[in-house]
């Protein structure tokens, strides 16, 4: 079954906890604390395999939960960190965090993508010696691993993208200029899913062909399969327009290219500006007067007009030699960038609360939600650590922190970061 969108959750591993321990040997009165840090907990990484074409391997899981780094050990061992959990999908497939409606990542090339990193191992007990604090009883947890609920998207990569009724002829088309083996029959809706074909033209010179299912009135709103596919047409550098010449199934031309270019516009204004070459097929069975009135059209609307018979490849050559002109003049396939979340859409989630704790005059304070704008911000930038600040202040951990009874000097530590209070 072609799944081309799936929404997953994805969990990133915990850090394991740091170890109280202090140093025990023969001959060594008293023995330093030596609690070893906790592992870094697992990432989950998104990886291209070129063996998958769809998203069906996530109907039915739906939870990605990485391995929790190991707590550390006596010695100064340091916990094992967890393992990285690996997600494999199809080229092409845009990795966009749900509420937000952010891109993360576009899975376009060989390149790996950590979506969700695993959090940092606690401190151990001996990180925490002073002079004056020469046998800490305490350690630091772990911090939580990130967690993110994420749309999979699949969008194509093809060069052209095949736009036309059912039944004007793509799905013969593809097969006669490529490999591709669509099914071919002579009812609508033959072609199920996106088929990609490549078209070799000679010695380093290929261009990826995607026959779109067949697109009708109202496909923009969810009618016929278009709603499903339009999606695949919005990565291609141009599109080939082809109609059925003759009107052999009782339906004008001109009226299908002007529906079909309706329904591009509706769902996506920028696929409306794509460049098209307009092809007439089935030009066997269309009468002089048909061929005459269509051609002038689309010379009126600024389009040539390409003619050919495919069940017997008339004219294909001369349609993919134009195909590969204009293809030689347009930028590459469309790459989407990544989004950056914004350090405030995580404030928004600060009514999950803190927790502080105190140990030898070290103030703890643990939360998520503050764990994720601590990661994002720049503390060597000003304006970043002042917003920063704003926010310990507006959600009430400043408060929190006075009411414990935190006097100026006083160590405050929020996961890696540390800082002394100052009034």
């Amino acid at each position: 079954m072609f799944v081309d969108i799936a929404k997953v959750k994805i969990i990133a591993g915990n850090g394991g906890n740091g170890a109280v321990a202090f140093h025990r040997e023969k001959y060594v009165a008293s023995g330093g604390p030596d609690g070893g840090d906790g592992g870094r907990g697992g990432n989950i990484m998104f990886v291209v395999d070129d063996n998958l074409s769809t998203l069906a391997d996530f109907r039915y899981k739906r939870k990605y939960k990485a391995p929790d780094g190991k707590n550390g050990e006596p010695n100064r061992r340091s916990g094992r960190s967890g393992e990285d959990l690996i997600i494999r999908v199809p080229r092409g497939t845009i990795i966009r965090e749900v509420e937000s409606g952010k891109i993360m990542a576009d899975m376009s090339s060989n390149e790996s993508f950590i979506a969700a990193k695993g959090g940092r191992g606690g401190w151990g007990n001996s990180h925490f010696a002073t002079p004056t604090r020469q046998t800490p009883r305490f350690a630091k947890n772990g911090a939580p691993g990130e967690e993110w609920e994420v749309s999979l998207e699949l969008k194509l990569l093809a060069d052209v993208g095949l736009l036309g009724f059912p039944n004007v002829g793509k799905s013969t088309f593809i097969p006669v200029v490529s490999e591709a083996k669509p099914i071919i029959a002579d009812y609508h809706f033959t072609t199920l899913t996106p088929v990609l074909g490549v078209v070799r033209l000679g010695e380093g010179r290929a261009f990826v062909m995607a026959d779109i299912p067949g697109l009708i009135e109202g496909a923009s709103e969810g009618i016929g399969l278009g709603h499903e596919f339009l999606r695949h047409v919005e990565r291609c550098r141009m599109l080939v327009h082809i109609l059925d010449a003759a009107g052999s199934e009782g339906r004008n031309p001109v009226e299908d290219f002007e529906k079909i270019n309706s329904e591009l516009k509706a769902f996506n204004s920028e696929l409306a500006q794509l460049p098209q070459i307009v092809v007439a097929n089935k030009i066997d069975l269309a009468t002089d007067s048909q061929m005459e009135t269509l051609e002038k059209y689309m010379t009126d609307k600024g389009y040539k007009l390409l003619k050919m018979c495919a069940p017997i490849a008339e004219g294909t050559r001369e349609v993919i030699n134009e195909i590969s002109k204009m293809l030689s003049s347009l930028p590459p396939i469309k790459l989407y960038e990544h989004e950056e979340i914004p350090v405030e859409f995580f404030e928004k989630k600060k009514t999950s609360g803190f927790e502080i704790t105190v140990n030898d005059g070290v103030y703890f304070v643990e939360a998520p939600w503050l764990l994720s704008i601590l990661q994002r911000t720049d503390l060597d930038d000003y304006e970043s650590l002042q917003y920063f600040q704003r926010v310990l202040h507006s959600s009430g951990i400043i408060d929190a922190l006075e009411e414990r009874g935190i006097s100026e000097g006083d160590t405050v530590s929020i996961y890696d970061f540390e800082f002394d209070y100052v009034r």
